[in-house]
């Protein structure tokens, strides 16, 4: 646990410090060269500092399935808050994110968020939620793919919570198909409620597309079943080995 303890305090400090100096470059260079493409090219080298001083890797199966010539939204379980960083180095080179408005509160981040085209969504208030997933599905037409997380928050079990509708509605709308991801291993990486980050290898099972090409916002519930089965057979599968 001490040492846990101690690799975890080396990467809160090395993950700070490398934000604090690189978002601010990152931030004045996409300004300068009009692009973003250099707070995806810092932002997944950000990961792989924290990756290196915690521990952490992955495997991942089913990598022909990623529709990587074409935008979509990756919808997986969460188990951790590893899962976010995890799957943003291991799904797409530039995998946007709706995220949590709370994370607002940190504000050299959260510029850098929307700079690079993450979207915040404040889940208290219906009308400012649904603004934020139009902004999606608008993005998505634009050519960008999304990681949604649809249980909203972390899971304490192996069982899949209910899953909230905002990111099936953003896919519908934008006629972009969903791709069923399966994280495993992220709770044994860091707890709920734990601020300890232990070395482990998280598993990452991707699913063929599914098209939603066809469905219509009122047909939500039944997209978010076929999600939701495809996911729990992943997971069902269990963790990738070599």
């Amino acid at each position: 646990m001490l040492i846990a303890a101690v690799r975890s305090l080396a990467t809160y400090l090395a993950v700070s410090v490398y934000v604090l100096f690189a978002a601010p470059i990152g931030m004045a260079l996409a300004v300068a060269l009009r692009s973003k493409n250099i707070l995806y090219i810092l932002g997944h080298a950000g990961v792989g500092v924290g990756f290196a001083t915690s521990g952490i890797a992955f495997r991942v199966a089913g990598r022909e399935h990623l529709p990587l010539d074409r935008s979509a939204v990756y919808c997986s379980n969460h188990q951790s808050n590893i899962d976010p960083p995890v799957l943003f180095e291991a799904l797409h080179p530039r995998m946007h994110i709706l995220y949590k408005a709370e994370l607002d509160a940190l504000p050299l981040l959260a510029r850098a968020f929307r700079m690079g085209g993450f979207i915040p969504v404040d889940r208290r208030h219906k009308e400012a939620a649904m603004r934020s997933i139009d902004a999606g599905a608008a993005s998505i037409r634009a050519g960008n793919s999304f990681l949604i997380f649809p249980e909203g928050t972390r899971s304490k079990t192996a069982e899949l919570l209910p899953f909230k509708k905002g990111g099936f509605i953003m896919a519908i709308k934008a006629g972009a198909p969903i791709v069923p991801v399966a994280v495993q291993g992220g709770r044994d990486a860091m707890r709920k409620g734990s601020w300890i980050i232990r070395p482990v290898t998280v598993s990452i099972r991707v699913g063929e597309p599914i098209e939603t090409t066809g469905y219509t916002v009122e047909d939500r519930g039944r997209v978010i079943d076929i999600v939701r089965e495809r996911i729990a057979a992943l997971i069902a599968q269990g963790p990738v080995v070599d």
